[in-house]
């Protein structure tokens, strides 16, 4: 699913004023086993731009700018979008028993903003003809006038994401969408986006918030990982892997352990490198102990 575009074709010699380029404005149906159908709109009527444009950006909810409202079928009621009706819905407010979210695919009503007709999901009100969204998915059931956030929608993901397409690309195994940066550098975990954020505890593959790809391959909120860094704490709370490079932090502690005589020249441990893996036998000291093969501090007495 792209972004829908909006052309001005040239005013013409004849008739001095633009029109709608009908040829690429289409508005869509779902047709009765789910797929989605494209269908032209006839004519080039001048005032249809109006039509499209009218009220753009001026409704919404605080997650999205767009002319319709949606009707959650769990409930049977009206909301400005799926995230509204689940703050609402799944808050700590509502008994344990009645908290439910709205999954996206099964929205099927809407309500137009503009004229409050209600109506299947589809691009463009059947009543006074407004685009709902310049942005518009028949799979998720997304609409968002708002196309700077380049919406685009990932058949491996099966949701829609933002920040381009060109920008991104999907990894199989990690079953997300990750910065193309990653694409040749970060490590793959099995279903890595699927489970919860370690810290808040917020389901990351659906997540609003910004997600950070660990060195160790393990995902986490980026806020969640700044409220780590504030507190000292630079291990994976998963697998205790370094978040970063530590190779600065551990060449002062080698230099801070050097004036210290903390450590039992008699008395030797065995440690574990979270790091790298590798397991040595080191003087046992009360402050740290280093790891013989990469030099951490990382480390743990087994």
């Amino acid at each position: 699913m792209g972004a829908l575009d909006l052309h001005l074709e040239s005013a013409s010699a004849q008739h001095g004023q633009a029109k709608l380029n009908v040829e690429e404005y289409t508005k869509g149906s779902l047709e009765s086993g789910g797929n989605y159908k494209k269908e032209k709109i006839n004519g080039s009527d001048p005032d249809d731009f109006e039509k499209i444009e009218k009220g753009i950006m001026q409704y919404g909810c605080p997650h999205y700018r767009r002319r319709c409202r949606i009707r959650a079928p769990c409930c049977n009621e009206i909301f400005d979008c799926r995230h509204c009706h689940n703050e609402v819905k799944n808050s700590i407010k509502v008994d344990t028993m009645r908290r439910h979210e709205l999954p996206r695919q099964e929205v099927q009503q809407v309500i137009c903003s503009l004229c409050g007709t209600e109506q299947e999901v589809r691009q463009v009100c059947i009543n006074c003809g407004v685009c709902m969204g310049k942005y518009f998915c028949g799979l998720c059931k997304l609409f968002d006038d708002d196309v700077s956030k380049q919406q685009y929608h990932c058949n491996g993901c099966g949701i829609c994401r933002i920040g381009g397409r060109e920008n991104f690309f999907h990894c199989s195994k990690c079953g997300c969408c990750y910065s193309i940066v990653l694409k040749n550098s970060h490590a793959c975990v099995e279903g890595a986006m699927h489970h919860d954020c370690p810290i808040c505890f917020e389901y990351l593959f659906e997540s609003t918030n910004d997600v950070s790809v660990l060195p160790c391959g393990h995902t986490i909120h980026v806020k969640c990982l700044k409220e780590m860094e504030e507190h000292c704490q630079f291990a994976c709370p998963l697998c205790s892997k370094s978040v970063c490079d530590m190779s600065k932090a551990w060449e002062r502690l080698d230099m801070e352990l050097a004036t210290l005589s903390d450590s039992c020249d008699d008395k030797m441990v065995r440690i574990l490198c979270n790091d790298c893996g590798a397991i040595s036998e080191v003087q046992f000291h009360l402050i740290a102990h280093k790891c013989q093969n990469c030099k951490s501090y990382n480390t743990r007495q087994i």
